[in-house]
């Protein structure tokens, strides 16, 4: 005789091989009563096509939020690190003039200049300098003396207790005429706005991504309910509770989301780990110039590392979860059909 076994509060179920034998004192052991064991399979298969298939796809949606979130961090300090070093620095800029001489007029600027509290060192640019600058434009081996070119002078400025721009610009303005004082406010704040800009970018990817691999998780948990529907309805007629028939759900997917999380997540490492290797292999070349002046540089720290290991951790909880509540929901369903006289068909009879 076969039985199946099911504890009412959901427990594990078995089924069991029973041959009735004479239990009389003296009678043979081997007429005794024989029992073997069973435990039945999984309720939901643990190796199938669409376990693989949302495992694949969780990867992937983790490695694209893993890599967005390093690389908003990236821009991040990129741009703070701009911001430090624009805000330690103002510029004094003078054009030639007819009869003005400039040497004496860079001095006085800078001399103005360190007089106001906040003013740290003033940093006269000589006339190499200055074509340096220009040699991108006009070429190697430039006489400035020949052009009118503006001269520079850089001050460098305390950024806890910065002086008064204003009155700086003012007094400049009256002692040399053709000075102009950048304090660089403008690039400042497109700098905190680009910043600003990347970091809502960044979430709203993030969003998009979790809200797409929570629609997917949907889909997914409803066809592997779909495919043992029948199992889940007798397990569920026969005592089961529907926090059993959900955990069982639950520590499915909880295995395909932690692998697939891992999977993305570890790809993501790996990428930032290779970009920072390649950058520091190709240091004083153009490419890695040009990258790094644009990017700065690839290395997340651990901070960003500790980012990515968190985004693991919150796929594979939001997928678990999302699992849970749809199987309870499905189950409320099958609860609902069963009340309902009228859509019976095809159901265990009461």
């Amino acid at each position: 005789m076969r039985a199946v076994s099911s504890s009412p509060k959901g427990g594990s179920t078995f089924m069991s091989e029973h041959r009735q034998a004479d239990t009389r004192p003296g009678a043979p052991a081997e007429r005794r009563i024989e029992m073997k064991v069973r435990p039945t399979g999984p309720i939901v298969p643990s190796t199938n096509v669409s376990g693989k298939a949302l495992m694949a796809v969780i990867a992937i949606m983790s490695f694209l939020a893993c890599l967005t979130l390093g690389a908003v961090g990236m821009v991040r300090a990129t741009a703070q690190s701009w911001q430090s070093q624009i805000s330690r620095e103002v510029t004094i800029q003078i054009k030639p003039a007819e009869g003005l001489d400039m040497e004496k007029a860079l001095a006085d600027a800078r001399d103005l200049a360190l007089t106001f509290s906040g003013a740290l060192t003033g940093t006269i640019m000589d006339r190499d300098s200055t074509a340096r600058l220009l040699e991108p434009w006009l070429g190697e081996g430039l006489d400035i003396s020949e052009l009118p070119v503006p001269r520079l002078v850089i001050i460098t400025i305390d950024e806890n207790n910065p002086p008064d721009f204003n009155a700086m610009r003012t007094a400049l303005k009256e002692t040399i005429p053709q000075s102009f004082l950048d304090d660089h406010r403008t690039w400042v704040d497109r700098l905190v706005a680009m910043a600003n800009t990347t970091a809502l970018i960044g979430t709203g990817v993030l969003v998009l991504v979790c809200s797409a691999m929570v629609l997917t998780v949907i889909f997914a948990t409803r066809g592997a309910l779909s495919g043992n529907r029948h199992i889940v309805e007798v397990l569920h007629f026969v005592g089961a509770e529907a926090s059993f028939v959900a955990a069982e759900f639950q520590k499915h997917f909880l295995k395909i989301s932690l692998k697939g999380a891992g999977a993305g997540g570890l790809a993501a490492a790996l990428a930032f780990i290779g970009a920072s290797y390649w950058q520091s292999s190709r240091l004083a070349t153009p490419e890695s110039d040009q990258t790094n002046a644009l990017f700065g540089s690839f290395t997340i720290g651990w901070t960003g590392y500790a980012g990515i290991f968190a985004i693991m951790l919150v796929i594979a909880l939001l997928t678990t979860v999302t699992a849970r509540i749809t199987v309870m929901r499905t189950i409320r369903e099958i609860d609902q059909i069963r009340s309902d006289p009228a859509r019976t068909d095809g159901l265990p009879p009461a």
